[in-house]
């Protein structure tokens, strides 16, 4: 069986989503540094430290931010790679797979 075209926004979909994913745990890994950060510097008592409160709301930005961000550049580069393997499967051919 060969796959011969993929439906762009099918693709866009799928692959929004799986970085949005990948957006959570990165924004929830961030937040969780930002707050461990926060509590160094706090500790450390330096006059240039962020205020914890900063760091806190940097971490629950990110929380939200990026999953948002990482789930729209998926999305627009999983249209444009639908595209591109339409045409390219179009002039070479499709991938080849085999299902039992």
């Amino acid at each position: 069986m060969i796959v011969r075209r993929v439906g762009p926004l099918s693709l866009a979909k799928l692959l929004g989503a799986m970085y949005g994913v990948l957006g959570l745990i990165a924004g929830c890994i961030f937040a969780l540094m930002s707050v461990v950060g926060a509590g160094f510097g706090a500790m450390a008592g330096g006059d240039e430290a962020l205020p914890a409160w900063v760091a806190g709301l940097l971490g629950v930005g990110a929380v939200f931010f990026l999953p948002l961000f990482y789930g729209g550049m998926g999305f627009v580069a999983g249209a444009i790679s639908g595209l591109l393997y339409n045409v390219f499967a179009q002039m070479i051919g499709g991938i080849v797979v085999e299902l039992e």
